[in-house]
């Protein structure tokens, strides 16, 4: 099942949820700041990321900024609680399934959620 995690008034996350419509894709929506993240969901993000905690967090979110927070030098548990308590750290729309992972809305990328099946059937048109 895809998630995707969005904020209000995220124009890319408006975009990211019609595209997932318009192809006919199951998927769950979170919004960061409603639903409460719980660490679990957290601990699977930062696990996901490739290049560490730039892949999902605003370095040049206000509180990070205002609190000259030093991320790389946090503890697994605290940092978790930190983007548990601050969500809007978050980049967003974040978009995974249990073999994709994505930050941000890009075109191309994206179809990387259409199943190999629903691909191949698309492509002999």
């Amino acid at each position: 099942m895809i998630r995707v995690y969005t904020a209000p008034g995220s124009r890319s996350g408006r975009m990211v949820v019609q595209w997932l419509k318009e192809n006919n894709l199951s998927f769950i929506e979170k919004n960061i700041f409603s639903s409460d993240l719980r660490i679990n969901e957290i601990r699977e993000l930062l696990e996901r990321c490739e290049n560490g905690t730039d892949d999902i967090i605003s370095k040049n979110s206000k509180i990070i900024k205002a609190l000259k927070i030093d991320l790389n030098n946090m503890k697994m548990e605290d940092l978790i609680n930190f983007i548990k308590n601050n969500p809007s750290i978050l980049k967003r729309p974040i978009i995974m399934d249990e073999h994709h992972f994505l930050v941000g809305y890009n075109e191309e990328e994206i179809r990387i959620f259409i199943p190999r099946s629903q691909r191949r059937k698309n492509s002999e048109f």
